[in-house]
């Protein structure tokens, strides 16, 4: 359900497209060997507080998004001039040099004991310069008028109002710059996650009105126009299948990770949205080597079984040595966990 925050969000930032003047992109910074000490530097925003782009920045969204301790995320895409990207099948597309993907971490709803009716937690680019993407996170100021780089990370405790509409405490862990390694790590080397085609192929409201993203991005001249796709679906639709939601929280989850080449490929546990091989997806499929992540659990998936499956009890684990994903969580995702035990059991 969309919070009445979350409208008004969107409502200030419809407004700001409309009525700024906009500014530029500093190709300058994003091409400099050394990253900018602060988000502004960049020109990405006109407006940082209500995260309204410059005139060359194009927000976008997904199908179904990563868990990230129930934060927003407000997603962002930067193209040079007559920057094409190159569609891959199954994989995220191949950006030109300069592309920056921005994203903000953030609770929209009112933040418990503060004046702010936002949270600004976060933002994180990837750039690709040199031909290699390089992650970089900046932590927004308690003034919540900038966000500073940050190498090390960091914890910012804090509250939300949960889906329940009770105050949530949350230790929200800023990875440092290795941990995103953990995730974005992909045949030796950092890779987007999000904007795969399958997982971009749905109507997005722009300030010229509501458009397809692959069509707007090919209205852009970033992308080639015929792409064919089998899109996922949004995890949380009641009227999409259990099995397409499932597989689509869990590609997008976990697919990064368990897939050919991938951090966890030695695994041979693979949950990209294609995998259509059954001891690959986990079915009876013994630990490679789980320790006490298995909790003494036989195998991966025990169809029709949902509490023997070593996947669910890792993805309800908080322990940092079980649960899965292994980093950018503190609390348990409890509406996938009621999701992934009811596709085991109907499995």
């Amino acid at each position: 359900m969309i919070s009445f925050k979350k409208i008004l969000f969107a409502l200030t930032f419809t407004l700001c497209s409309f009525n700024i003047a906009f500014a530029d992109v500093n190709d300058s910074i994003i091409q400099n060997s050394e990253v900018a000490k602060k988000l502004s530097d960049y020109g990405f925003f006109e407006d940082l507080v209500s995260q309204s782009p410059s005139k060359e920045v194009l927000p976008y969204d997904l199908i179904s998004p990563l868990f990230s301790d129930y934060a927003d995320k407000l997603r962002f895409i930067y193209i040079p001039s007559k920057g094409f990207a190159e569609y891959r099948p199954d994989k995220v597309f191949d950006f030109p040099e300069g592309t920056v993907l921005i994203k903000t971490f953030a609770y929209l709803n009112e933040y418990p004991g503060s004046d702010l009716d936002q949270q600004l937690l976060e933002t994180r680019l990837l750039i690709k310069k040199s031909n290699q993407w390089e992650n970089v996170s900046y932590v927004w100021n308690k003034e919540q008028n900038d966000a500073f780089l940050t190498i090390a990370g960091k914890t910012i405790s804090t509250q939300f109002i949960n889906n329940n509409g009770d105050i949530q405490d949350v230790r929200y862990r800023v990875p440092n710059i290795n941990q995103c390694k953990e995730c974005h790590q992909s045949e030796k080397s950092i890779q987007p996650i999000g904007p795969k085609a399958r997982n971009l192929d749905k109507d997005f409201v722009y300030e010229d009105g509501v458009m397809n993203q692959l069509m707007k991005w090919h209205k852009q001249g970033w992308i080639k126009k015929d792409i064919k796709v089998e899109a996922m679906v949004d995890w949380t639709n009641d009227l999409a299948s259990i099995d397409n939601r499932a597989r689509s929280y869990l590609d997008i989850n976990c697919g990064h990770c368990h897939v050919k080449g991938g951090s966890a490929d030695t695994t041979g546990l693979y949950l990209d949205f294609k995998e259509n091989r059954e001891i690959h997806l986990g079915l009876f499929k013994k630990p490679i080597a789980a320790g006490r992540a298995s909790n003494n659990l036989k195998y991966s998936i025990v169809p029709g079984d949902p509490e023997s499956s070593i996947l669910l009890f890792r993805m309800k684990s908080l322990d940092p040595g079980i649960m899965m994903p292994e980093s950018g969580r503190a609390l348990e995702h409890k509406e996938a966990v009621r999701l992934i035990s009811k596709w085991i059991k109907n499995l």
